[in-house]
């Protein structure tokens, strides 16, 4: 039971959690290197300036591989006006692709989305300053997205080239330690995209995008093993990419369907009920759409996932019932791979992979509405990006 009048508060868990890991010494930057700009377009008109604290780090992943080339990993640095400015880079860092924050928020992991041999790197940014702890076999082929238990001692990774699970010890220095174990998805093309805990900590909760599935896990601490508790199956062709907890209910988004699916989340029986469908995309939308990212705000008022040819944000507001389809704004970029809120939660920074482009988008918190701004951070094959905040 929902009460309109006093809803139980939710929280959103790992899911749009991005952390962003590096490698033995920052290097000067050059002048290739990354660099803000303003695009040409009229100014648009932003919600109330909102008191963005200067200096604010962030952390940018790019696909090194990729053409043209990404750096891996760089810093950038908020300015006075909000804008990100270029820092350093940190070199020797393949295919940053996504990224997990240690729970003090001083250690951070990175997927080297490397195939067939991927691997997973650790940082420490501790003295506001990244250093290398080390890297290791991730376990897998691809790997895509990985997040810490809350608990600290262990880091959870998704394969999406060969669909397996892996579970690492995290040391108390932060790096990284030996597997405990390997869990390969069923299926003829299995795809891992997610891996995460939910907000109760009991569960391991993985969206596999190939299977058409979540599988839910519990998880003994003890031994760092999983065991499989829960095999939610989704209509064939769904393509589930990643989800976002809100306390009991999830929000599950589409890569193949353009669509969320809200799921009901039972903290005690780690069992997930689907429930209302809705699309992400507005009503006289055409051609090809792949969703990627999902976030739903700090006060669980507004959900928002990101629409890679479409090309826009769709926003939603949450509801006792679900979610409720406020419209789209666009990005002002080529194919929104990740986002993320800043620490304020009025800016929302979109990475552009195909534009090559980190674009802002002011944020109204009161009504949700977000606003085009000229603010563009260049940064070829950019992946995904985090506050250090």
């Amino acid at each position: 039971m929902r009460d309109n009048a006093m809803p139980r508060r939710r929280f959103l868990t790992a899911a749009g959690a991005i952390g962003l890991a590096g490698a033995a010494g920052v290097v000067a930057t050059t002048s290739t290197a990354c660099a803000t700009t303003s695009s040409g377009a009229a100014p648009q008109t932003e919600p109330a300036m909102h008191h963005a604290a200067a200096g604010l780090m962030t952390l940018i992943g790019s696909y090194t591989s990729a053409s043209p080339a990404g750096r891996g990993l760089e810093v950038a640095i908020r300015d006075d006006a909000g804008k990100l400015v270029q820092s350093a880079v940190v070199d020797g860092v393949p295919d940053a692709s996504f990224f997990a924050w240690s729970p003090d928020h001083q250690y951070l992991y990175v997927t080297n989305e490397l195939v067939p041999n991927g691997t997973i790197t650790a940082v420490d940014i501790s003295q506001h300053h990244p250093v290398v702890l080390g890297s290791k076999p991730s376990g897998g082929a691809g790997p895509t997205h990985l997040s810490v238990h809350p608990g600290g001692e262990y880091i959870f990774t998704a394969h999406y080239t060969d669909g397996k699970v892996a579970v690492h010890r995290r040391n108390a220095d932060g790096s990284i330690g030996d597997q405990t174990d390997l869990i390969q998805h069923p299926g003829s093309q299995p795809h891992a995209h997610q891996v995460l805990v939910d907000p109760s900590k009991q569960w391991v909760v993985a969206v596999d995008l190939g299977a058409d599935a979540v599988f839910v896990y519990a998880f003994d601490t003890a031994t760092g093993k999983l065991t499989q508790h829960q095999h939610l199956e989704l209509p064939a062709g769904t393509g589930p990419r990643h989800l976002a907890f809100n306390y009991d209910r999830a929000y599950l988004l589409a890569e193949l369907k353009s669509e969320i699916t809200v799921l009901d989340w039972d903290l005690d029986a780690g069992r997930f009920t689907a429930g209302q469908v809705i699309g992400t995309r507005e009503p006289d939308a055409g051609g090809e759409n792949f969703p990627a990212e999902i976030a739903v705000t700090r006060d669980a008022k507004f959900a928002y996932a990101s629409n890679r040819g479409d090309n826009n944000i769709a926003t939603f507001a949450i509801t006792a019932a679900g979610l409720e389809f406020r419209g789209t704004t666009p990005v002002g970029g080529d194919w929104p791979r990740h986002f993320a809120l800043d620490p304020e939660q009025t800016s929302l920074f979109v990475a552009n992979q195909r534009s090559g482009a980190i674009t802002r988008l002011a944020r109204d918190a009161n009504t949700g509405a977000l606003t085009p701004t000229q603010d563009v951070y260049e940064c070829p094959s950019v992946a995904a990006l985090t506050f250090h905040g």
